[in-house]
């Protein structure tokens, strides 16, 4: 399952175990059955509690995947850039 993008409010939802909304309660459910779970955290900067939540998250077995492209790969193309970094998405589901 992919959560993107994924609002701090979620995620802390999701690593507390408090599930409000559909999405939350099905991402719970996810982790309880130990499948992948990946989480495009959007927001930034993060402080110590946002990180703990990370930390908490990654150790359930989330995966943890800002959605920032990558700018030390060099591509000068801005298309390329983005088609860089929504390849890596699948290859956590084996697609």
């Amino acid at each position: 399952m992919i959560v993107a993008p994924c609002s701090v409010r979620t995620m802390s939802e999701i690593a507390t175990g408090v599930t409000t909304t559909l999405l939350t309660r099905a991402a719970d459910v996810v982790l309880k059955e130990r499948r992948t779970l990946v989480l495009l955290v959007r927001e930034t900067p993060l402080h110590l509690g946002h990180l703990r939540t990370m930390a908490a998250l990654a150790e359930m077995g989330a995966v943890i995947l800002p959605p920032v492209p990558a700018f030390y790969a060099g591509t000068e193309d801005l298309g390329r850039l983005s088609r860089s970094h929504s390849c890596t998405r699948p290859r956590f589901f084996r697609l």
